[in-house]
């Protein structure tokens, strides 16, 4: 493996790990700021507890999303230098403002919300929550739009004395089409994800305290598993209607990714959806593919006789226009990671109809396969995001700076090309040893922070302390 190889496989790496957290905190810090406001309108004690039990969660899993993300933009400068040359003018404005405004808002009212419990008003100290959670969300927004002008570039200019892209419009590169869709496209997976997360932990403990000597608490959290419940049914209905907006808008910018993502390999009329695809783990395109007549030309034009442009015809047309080259993405990798990312999602779909029918008119969950499907589902929606991001960055190979095929030509930049010419192969082994090492331990540390502080459940006031009598037993997660 050379630089350009190891370099890839250190931000692939990287990016994936710092996007496990990413997700819960988007969607996890509005849920939390629901659970206060219904404590302060209610005064009900189990909102209080419910807001410190998942607060606590949060704030775990936002340290740890810091973390994991200071490493991100330090590996444009080092490993992708000529990327960062060409386009760094219009990349780096929305990673600036991230930054400047997004982040510094919500680690200041985060601050304050965790130390101002007993220092500002109720009504101060509500706001608070309810501007982290604003700041996570226009932290996605601005880091989106970054991340969309690598697939859509817009508001930019070529320079060919420079031979550089220059920022035109930052209204345009923030209004990117593509940001618009891929936007709200993750907020609503954030919330499916959050959504699963509070259903599933709320859940199983309603269920273990339904069976235990303390019964009474099982009715502390059905409050938080009725809130998780319905942000998850929000955020899937969302999640449909916003992912069907940008697979339309992919088929016309980026056609190649989504053949690849059927292993569509001639062009057809009323293309079928493929439900199992078998061949050549190779970019030959000589696949057998089962599939659902005509949905794909539906889902791209709405129109189930539309014409669909397949990987054999997309490669001649790219290579007229950009040179010769070899312009598919892994048909392996975009085909299966964008059947994950449904597949798995549907968890948390079964997950929402049991808990429906489970607590409908006011009642409890207590069956046991209940509380065994809340931990199954948990995971459900982190590996759908994974597998969606990895879709979308995978998918756009072997382009970082995807071109507009109706635009400007010149704004584009392969992989390979983008990488930093003087960093060797040693120095980025290194690096990506030293990284993968010490991201698998934060890993350690996240997981048994979160298991702790999920299995010692909300604190119960009425006990004299801070601490639940079982608080220094460990939680077994079964029965």
């Amino acid at each position: 493996m050379d630089s350009l190889d190891l370099a890839r496989w250190q931000f692939g790496i990287t990016t994936v790990y710092h996007f496990l957290f990413v997700p819960l905190t988007i969607g996890l810090a509005p849920i939390v700021a629901v659970l206060q406001t219904a404590w302060y309108r209610t005064r009900d004690e189990r909102w209080l507890r419910m807001t410190k039990f998942f607060g606590k969660l949060f704030l775990i899993n936002f340290s740890m999303g810091v973390v994991t993300g200071l490493v991100q933009e330090f590996q444009f400068g080092m490993n992708w230098s000529e990327y960062s040359r060409f386009v760094g003018d219009v990349f780096g404005a929305p990673l600036a403002m991230e930054a400047l405004l997004a982040f510094f808002l919500e680690s200041t009212f985060l601050g304050l919300w965790i130390f101002g419990w007993d220092r500002l008003s109720p009504r101060v100290h509500l706001a608070t929550i309810w501007l982290v959670a604003l700041g996570v969300n226009i932290s996605a927004f601005f880091i989106l739009a970054a991340n969309s002008f690598m697939q859509h570039p817009t508001g930019v200019r070529y320079n060919p004395e420079t031979r550089r892209a220059e920022l035109a419009s930052i209204v345009d590169v923030l209004t990117n089409s593509t940001n618009l869709t891929a936007f709200p496209h993750v907020v609503t997976a954030s919330l499916v994800t959050a959504g699963t997360f509070v259903l599933g932990i709320a859940g199983w403990w309603t269920v273990r305290l339904a069976s235990s000597d303390r019964p009474q608490e099982a009715a502390v959290y059905r409050p938080a598993l009725r809130v998780g419940l319905v942000v998850l049914l929000l955020g899937g209905v969302g999640v449909l209607v916003t992912g069907d907006a940008q697979a339309k808008m992919m088929f016309d910018q980026q056609p190649m990714k989504m053949a690849a993502a059927e292993s569509l390999c001639e062009t057809e009329k009323g293309a079928d959806f493929s439900v199992l695809a078998i061949g050549k783990a190779s970019n030959d395109c000589d696949v057998w593919s089962l599939g659902i007549p005509k949905v794909t030309s539906f889902l791209a034009e709405n129109d189930p006789n539309a014409t669909v442009r397949g990987v054999n015809d997309l490669q001649k047309e790219y290579s007229d226009l950009f040179g010769p080259g070899d312009y598919r993405p892994l048909l392996v990798v975009s085909y299966w990671n964008f059947r994950l990312m449904m597949g798995l999602a549907g968890l948390s779909g079964l997950l929402a109809l049991a808990g429906l029918w489970l607590t409908r008119r006011g009642r409890s969950p207590d069956s046991r396969w209940f509380s065994r499907l809340c931990l199954i589902a948990i995971p459900a929606p982190f590996l759908a995001n994974t597998a969606g991001w990895i879709f979308t960055e995978m998918g756009r190979q072997p382009w970082v700076v995807a071109p507009d095929l109706t635009g400007d030509h010149r704004i584009r930049m392969t992989t390979a090309s983008g990488v930093s010419p003087v960093v060797d192969t040693p120095t980025v082994l290194t690096s990506l040893v030293v990284f993968t090492l010490l991201y698998g331990a934060l890993a350690v540390v996240w997981f048994g922070l979160m298991r702790r502080y999920a299995g010692h459940g909300a604190p119960d006031p009425s006990a004299g302390s801070d601490r639940d009598d079982d608080e220094d037993k460990p939680l077994q997660f079964a029965y």
